[in-house]
């Protein structure tokens, strides 16, 4: 193989890997997985119950849902979340922002945080 062709195969497997990383996430069964967030979090628009709502959750500030009693670890921690922060969270919440108030496990499973990521992106709109 030529020199050209070659940077340009390995390009484009590149490409290839990262655009498969992006949309691996499944929402459809990612709608299974929120149904164990769904017991503290809802998906309305300004409805909190145990936890914040989850509607539009991707692109918002960490502790700034109006009329929700943060954590000051998720206040102070002020990252915008989006598939790499949500991950990072939902992979081990205590790790992530220590001192949070969010008792629920880990999602250990990567494939169950990226259906649930994907879900909540499609929720979003």
């Amino acid at each position: 193989m030529k020199p050209v062709a070659l940077i340009a195969a390995a390009t484009l497997a590149v490409a290839g890997s990262a655009m498969a990383q992006q949309s691996s996430g499944d929402p459809v069964r990612g709608k299974s997985v929120y149904a164990r967030c769904a017991a503290c979090h809802d998906l309305n628009t300004g409805a909190t119950r145990l936890g914040p709502s989850l509607k539009g959750v991707v692109g918002r500030t960490s502790g700034t849902m109006p009329n929700f009693n943060y954590s000051e670890a998720l206040k102070d921690k002020a990252v915008v979340w989006n598939a790499q922060t949500l991950d990072a969270f939902l992979g081990g919440p205590a790790k992530f922002a220590p001192g949070n108030r969010m008792a629920f496990p880990p999602l250990t499973n990567p494939q169950d945080r990226a259906d649930l990521i994907a879900f909540l992106e499609q929720s979003a709109r």
